[in-house]
């Protein structure tokens, strides 16, 4: 079994999505002072890769809790778009994965913009799933769409169109992933596990890859 990390690690100088503030993490013990350590940390529920539920946009659809935990695991597929010379993922891109897309349940994208990650150009010029693209794929039994970036819609974009789409179908979206690249043309189990947060619009999550 080879497992592949696809987790940026969360601390207090990671980049957050523009206007979240950053993680704050505290000890609040230490093994010399109290003879065991433990943190205190306060930090958003949609800080480094982390999933958004239904709930995240839309009134009383579900939120993360409110899942089965087999919600979050499955068969896992890499779609390379890093070659995309454009700002936007059309249909025509990835329509020719149709059969590997529909025998999976997790359609992850490598845009190659997590080697962007704690550079300020990690927030603007990542390639975008049209809106035609993102409506196809919810014509798929999927569970999930994951990508490389720091969120499937423009930030900034109030609209939030793709994540509207995929949504209302009831699909999770799993975002900030990193090391996509290793697991393209390659079969794995895909898992994203969120903290089990009440009512939880989005959590945190030690996504990976796994092949058996």
């Amino acid at each position: 079994m080879i497992i592949t990390d696809l987790t940026h690690t969360i601390s207090p100088i990671m980049p957050v999505y523009p206007g979240t503030e950053k993680p704050v993490i505290v000890e609040a013990t230490t093994i010399e002072k109290n003879g065991f350590a433990e943190k205190c940390i306060t930090l958003y529920s949609h800080t480094g890769t982390h999933i958004d539920s239904p709930g995240h946009i839309l009134p009383g659809r579900h939120t993360l809790d409110q899942f089965n935990a087999d919600k979050f695991i499955g068969r896992g597929i890499v779609i390379d778009v890093a070659e995309i010379r454009s700002d936007s993922i059309e249909k025509h891109d990835i329509e020719l994965y149709a059969g590997e897309i529909e025998a999976s349940d997790f359609v992850l994208f490598n845009t190659g913009w997590d080697k962007y990650w704690n550079d300020t150009g990690y927030f603007s010029g990542f390639p975008v799933l049209s809106k035609e693209a993102t409506a196809w794929l919810c014509g798929f039994p999927l569970k999930g769409i994951g990508l490389d970036c720091i969120s499937i819609d423009p930030v900034g974009d109030m609209n939030m169109e793709n994540h509207t789409l995929l949504f209302e179908q009831d699909m999770i979206i799993i975002e900030n992933l990193r090391n996509l690249d290793l697991l393209k043309n390659i079969q794995f189990m895909f898992s994203c596990l969120p903290l089990k947060l009440e009512k939880a619009d989005g959590s945190p999550v030690r996504a990976v890859g796994i092949i058996l």
